[in-house]
């Protein structure tokens, strides 16, 4: 049976508990990319997020349609067209492929459906058909606007008042400063198509209203997005939706907070300061950026700077170490009698472990609240430490710890964090970070060969030397009955 969750509902500024339309069934959509360029860090909050959320959805018993669109048809798809001699519709197509490719390597599940606006032309221009019936929209010169004037209710979601709105547009023959164009009509070396208003292609919000009622029907579970997108796209989406079915358009709207730079700006390629994903994967294990987004409630700004990822893959080592010290303990004694006969810190694994999935999912049932539970399992984590510190941890921990590794397999089914195994993450990490730093992997394993025979010959300066000049290169070395094994220094911010 589906459990029952609250969420934020940007339009009513609540958290309010979910209701869906159909009982077991959640519909979700989310605004995707505008497909002129590769997808950035900023735009991935987004796709992670409610990646994550769909998952954990579906964990928790819900049947989840869930649509994200591609906008492939757009002035600023146009634009960068008719900057490289390219055809509009066969660039957004390419960077389109190259979405799948960031969101394949991100570990994302793949939509139910993916929209596009020139493969839905006739339900966009239904759907505007429909609003100039109803009177509240327009036609001027083979373009087609929306009325904001004709529907009251309009400025709701964003608290924008109608009559203060002002817009750089200068068009003649729109009626109010706010009307937004649903049909655009036809300009030199743009795709166009015919329609009952003259050749031309559709406005930014009208594909979303659209696509979401082509995919989910009239009235829908919830809306996700950017926080960018509150005004105009998402109150304009809104009011012509709702001016056509005279119904609720979506329920509940969930939105994602911005990435903010030192500077307090977002990110965005218009001010110069992104970071694409397929950079971001260069260098870093993509659970790594998961853990980065997920480690703050979905809603709020997100800080970003140089260290955001490196701190991001000190925390997501520190939770493969702990998983990995807990599946190399053994022992098969009563785990209360193990906890009492090893002391406070084993009663400490045992309490947390036996408490985690009340607190973990309560932590997400509540306007998923990822921050909060994670901040469970790295306190989780923090007490697996410190228990395999005692000298019999190992020899006689495993029922003490066993609480322990089932919770980390509910982090990764309902978050899909700590998804891999240790050896193949700590392998991710050695040739990704390797790579960042210009390191050789073949370099450091020789040397560590050249230690291993230093030290099978006494050479102890040689041996240590050799330790030295890897510790500053970011090495740690392990030396075991079976040999030397390494890793890479990792910096954690906490």
């Amino acid at each position: 049976m589906a459990a029952p969750f609250r969420i934020y509902n940007t339009r009513t500024r609540t958290v309010e508990p979910f209701t869906p339309i159909t009982e077991g069934k959640v519909g979700v959509y989310v605004c995707g990319m505008t497909v002129y360029d590769r997808c950035h860090m900023g735009h991935a909050r987004a796709m992670v997020v409610f990646d994550a959320f769909v998952r954990y959805l579906r964990f928790r018993q819900w049947e989840v349609r869930f649509v994200r669109n591609f906008t492939d048809v757009d002035d600023k798809i146009i634009a960068r067209a008719n900057e490289k001699g390219e055809d509009p519709i066969q660039l957004s197509a390419r960077f389109i492929d190259a979405f799948h490719e960031d969101a394949d390597a991100l570990g994302l599940i793949r939509p139910d459906a993916e929209p596009k606006v020139s493969e839905s032309i006739d339900a966009i221009q239904d759907l505007i058909d429909s609003l100039v019936s109803k009177g509240n929209a327009y036609v001027n010169d083979g373009t087609v606007w929306f009325d904001v004037k004709s529907m009251p209710s309009y400025g709701r979601l964003s608290g924008q008042k109608v009559d203060e709105l002002q817009s750089p547009d200068t068009v003649p023959g729109k009626k109010h400063p706010a009307d937004f164009a649903l049909w655009k009509a036809v300009k030199p070396d743009e795709p166009s198509w015919d329609s009952p208003w003259g050749p031309g292609r559709p406005g930014w919000h009208i594909e979303c209203s659209a696509m979401c009622m082509n995919c989910l029907g009239d009235t829908m579970d919830i809306h996700g997005g950017g926080l960018d997108l509150v005004f105009p796209h998402h109150e304009n989406e809104i009011a012509q939706s709702e001016a056509h079915s005279n119904e609720t358009y979506f329920n509940y709207w969930m939105h994602n907070g911005m990435l903010t730079m030192a500077n307090g700006q977002k990110m965005g390629k218009s001010l110069g300061n992104v970071w694409n994903v397929q950079n971001a994967l260069n260098e870093f294990p993509a659970e790594a950026l998961r853990l980065y987004y997920l480690q703050a409630l979905y809603r709020s700004p997100l800080p970003w700077g140089d260290d955001a990822l490196p701190d991001a893959l000190g925390s997501l080592c520190r939770l493969y170490e702990a998983r990995e010290v807990a599946e190399a303990m053994n022992g098969s004694e009563p785990a209360a009698h193990v906890a009492r006969d090893l002391g406070e810190d084993a009663e400490r694994v045992l309490a947390l472990a036996t408490n985690f999935e009340d607190q973990f999912l309560g932590a997400l049932d509540d306007d998923f609240n990822t921050a909060k539970a994670m901040a469970t399992v790295f306190e989780l984590v923090r007490a697996v430490n410190r228990f395999a510190n005692h000298k019999k941890a190992r020899k006689r921990g495993g029922p003490v710890v066993a609480g322990a590794l089932a919770a980390f397999r509910l982090v990764s089914d309902a978050l899909g964090i700590l998804s891999m195994d240790v050896e193949a993450f700590q392998e991710e990490v050695k040739a990704k970070r390797c790579a960042a730093m210009d390191i050789e992997q073949t370099e450091i394993e020789a040397m560590i060969r050249a230690r291993s025979e230093a030290r099978e010959q006494k050479d102890w300066a040689a041996s240590d030397a050799l330790r030295d000049e890897l510790d500053r290169a970011g090495v740690i070395l392990m030396d075991g009955t079976e040999g030397t094994t390494w890793r890479i220094r990792i910096c954690d911010a906490g």
